[in-house]
């Protein structure tokens, strides 16, 4: 069983001071979500996991080992994805061509999985990347993510502007995908969503965490869900 364990986590743009502090963890089989307003620290968070923001502070620990410093490569290869809220598919390969440049040779997902996971990625396989719909374009991401073996999978903001049909069917993968023992740690503003889904709530204000509980601790918290994610 994987653990990612963040521990006073601090990290900056510039001069300003966006984490402060973050503590937060995430085992395998597990939905965690991270949630709060535009702006709280919720997408830096996740850059700071895998690299792209370099830590001024603390610790992002994977299985006791400590991958603070390690570049963006080495954090994924030791099993940390990212689907980034702007997806980063090849408009020009296909969606098959998209999924086998990412294929890592130990993931036990091959693209029969996918395909039976994702049925609408089989019928547009041969289709270019930019050629999908916004919603096609997310599965590709999430599949794209599977098949290169992640332990922790973290997914920006997945269900954006997406109909409902398609969230419904985010909803249905992101099941499977924790049925099969991939932790994943949710950035989502729809808390309907989250709520269906999440076996823990972290929630993120003006980059520190505020509050964090079990699902059924949070289902009846309304006056933290006022105060911190009301608009």
């Amino acid at each position: 069983m994987s653990e990612l364990v963040i521990s006073n986590l601090h990290s900056y743009y510039g001069k300003s001071h966006i984490l402060n502090g973050i503590n937060l963890s995430v085992k395998s089989g597990e939905i965690v979500t991270l949630l709060g307003r535009n702006g709280a620290g919720k997408t830096t968070t996740l850059k700071t996991i895998v690299g792209i923001v370099k830590a001024q502070q603390g610790e992002v620990v994977l299985d006791n080992e400590n991958l603070e410093g390690k570049e963006i490569f080495e954090i994924a290869r030791r099993g940390i994805s990212l689907v980034p809220e702007h997806r980063g598919i090849f408009g020009i390969l296909s969606v098959e061509e998209n999924l086998k440049i990412a294929i890592n040779k130990n993931s036990p997902w091959s693209l029969d999985d996918i395909y039976d996971m994702f049925p609408r990625l089989k019928e547009r396989r041969k289709n270019g990347g930019n050629a999908l719909s916004g919603g096609e374009q997310q599965m590709l991401a999430i599949a794209r993510a599977l098949v290169n073996d992640p332990r922790i999978l973290l997914l920006d903001e997945p269900t954006e502007g997406l109909a409902p049909v398609i969230v419904d069917e985010i909803v249905r993968i992101l099941h499977q995908i924790r049925s099969a023992g991939v932790g994943v740690l949710l950035v989502e503003q729809n808390l309907s969503v989250c709520e269906k889904l999440a076996d823990m709530h972290y929630i993120i204000e003006l980059g520190e965490i505020v509050y964090q509980g079990t699902q059924a601790e949070f289902s009846n918290q309304n006056e933290i869900k006022n105060r911190y994610l009301a608009v």
